[in-house]
């Protein structure tokens, strides 16, 4: 009789796949609202159905082992499957509506790669999404005009009880192909600097690098909009702090100036308890961005 395959448990796969990705499973459980004991006995479960070691200790770090890493390939498949037939097969059972709000740096990423998607898994949802400026996204979340908000954050501090952290990614200098930080050290001419209206987390990020580094700066473009920066920024107007999200193929990060830090991407909810649609969207969007870090 031949022996019967091995069914994988998902949810220790999806352990295994979040704590490779984020690099902890610490981090993992925080992610997955479990507690890291949890999540250690998923992995030694998904291990033991494995019949072999998938991970090991380098350091403070974790390695795939070789059976790890076939493993974590598999294990990707099977649960973006998983996630598309949930969705699926869910999609006739969700409707309503709802209202998303998001930093314009994530338009040209969560745009398609969420909301397209969702959108055609839930055709019976309304889905409206508004681009705008971190201050008036959470003014949003406090008033209930938002179901889901995608913010920056300057810290770790969570802002409402249903805020939930999405990752810390690096902040840069982007600029001009043309710019050249020796001509400001020799003339002593101040790096202009584009950025939006105050308050902004980057423009403070941007000011404090350079003042920190004793270098003279200058505001010499405020704009409104993003799309505003980066035409001012190919005109050669100056430079910026932003993050990798949405940067133009025109311009390049400046790795000469000083690093202005990282920033927070926090996900906000509505202070209304949540509908199934909302949620939904909520696990889509949490998902992209795990799978983005």
């Amino acid at each position: 009789m031949a022996k019967r395959p091995v069914t994988f448990d998902s949810e220790a796969l999806r352990s295994f796949v979040t704590g490779i990705e984020l690099g902890s499973f610490v981090l993992a459980a925080d992610r997955l609202g479990r507690s890291t004991s949890a999540v250690s006995a998923q992995l030694k479960k998904l291990e033991q159905q494995a019949g072999t070691e998938l991970v090991q200790k380098s350091g403070r770090h974790l390695i795939l082992t070789g059976r790890g890493e076939v493993m974590l390939s598999y294990a990707r498949r099977i649960l973006s499957l998983n996630d598309e037939a949930s969705a699926v097969l869910l999609a006739s059972a969700l409707s309503g509506s709802l209202n998303l709000g998001m930093q314009e740096d994530f338009g040209e990423t969560l745009l398609p790669a969420i909301l397209g998607t969702f959108t055609r898994a839930h055709p019976q949802v309304q889905v409206s999404a508004s681009i705008t400026r971190n201050q008036q996204l959470l003014d949003g979340i406090r008033h209930n005009e938002f179901d889901l908000a995608v913010c920056w954050q300057a810290d770790e501090t969570p802002l409402f009880p249903s805020s939930r952290s999405l990752g810390r990614i690096p902040l840069r200098w982007i600029g001009p192909e043309s710019f050249d930080l020796k001509h400001y050290q020799e003339t002593g001419e101040p790096v202009p600097l584009l950025v939006f209206e105050a308050p902004c987390l980057m423009r403070n990020a941007a000011t404090t690098a350079l003042d920190n580094a004793g270098i003279a700066w200058r505001i010499a473009f405020t704009s409104r909009s993003l799309s505003g920066i980066w035409a001012a920024m190919s005109a050669g107007l100056g430079v910026t702090v932003r993050t990798d999200f949405g940067m133009p193929s025109t311009v390049r990060i400046l790795q000469e100036l000083p690093a202005p830090g990282e920033v927070g991407i926090s996900l906000h909810q509505s202070l209304t308890p949540p509908g199934e649609a909302a949620v939904s969207l909520r696990e889509s969007i949490v998902g992209f961005f795990t799978q983005q870090h």
